[in-house]
């Protein structure tokens, strides 16, 4: 028999409501608890707005660096893109650390000439986050053993090196496929690390956050960057 909408929709609010009778063998499950709305804290407390000097995940051309030949990150010195940023970024932000972690600029000290062993710029990987053909440089500065400064640089079609990420995180992995950047961070629970997954967002110029996870995976072996796109399977 052909029921009509409005008696399907009658029969089960009744067996929603608490106490109320089987209606064609819809089973009552009692009492389910009141549902209550969540407590919002320190509502009337908000921050700031960002200051003028824009925020760390936003695009800026790297001052101090000169046009990049054939349009190619290839053959671009790594130590000096991350050095002129942070300078930048640092006196920018005044050693507040928005921009960039205020060691970042006394660990780059270290880096003496070409990056040697006590450098803490993590060797540039090359690889096309905004599918253009070009390759964009992604490295990090390792602040104190734990924490580190991720960057991402792309060349511009006038020459000009642009940062399009930055992000302070505990890099429990760093991972590229396709056009696709995995941030992997440990969290409070040590069965789940979380996955910030990046794409390239051409309307803002920049690598936007496009989906946040938890993953069971254990940590990664600790490895500049994976390329491969792998996942660990349980």
């Amino acid at each position: 028999m052909h029921r009509a909408p409005a008696v399907i929709a009658l029969a089960a609010a009744l067996a929603a409501a608490g106490g109320c009778a089987d209606v064609d063998g819809l089973q009552n499950d009692g009492d389910l608890g009141t549902v209550r709305a969540p407590l919002t804290l320190w509502k009337d407390i908000r921050p700031a707005p960002p200051g003028p000097g824009g925020t760390a995940g936003a695009a800026a051309v790297v001052p101090g660096l000169p046009k990049v030949p054939g349009l190619t990150m290839r053959g671009v010195d790594p130590l000096a893109v991350v050095r002129a940023d942070i300078t930048s970024a640092t006196a920018q932000d005044g050693g507040t650390g928005r921009l960039a972690d205020p060691r970042a600029a006394q660990r780059l000290a270290l880096c003496t000439g070409a990056a040697g062993a006590d450098c803490p710029v993590r060797p540039g990987v090359l690889h096309d986050l905004t599918g253009d053909g070009r390759e964009e440089l992604i490295t990090a500065v390792d602040i104190d053993g734990r924490v580190s400064e991720l960057r991402v640089y792309t060349v511009r079609d006038d020459g000009s090196v642009a940062r399009i990420l930055s992000r302070t995180a505990v890099l429990e992995g760093v991972e590229v496929a396709a056009e696709h950047l995995a941030v992997r961070e440990p969290t409070s629970n040590p069965d789940y690390v979380s996955v910030s997954d990046y794409v390239w967002d051409p309307d803002a110029g920049i690598m936007n956050l496009s989906q946040l996870t938890l993953d069971e995976c254990p940590a990664i072996p600790a490895t500049p960057l994976r390329t491969d796109g792998a996942r660990c399977a349980r």
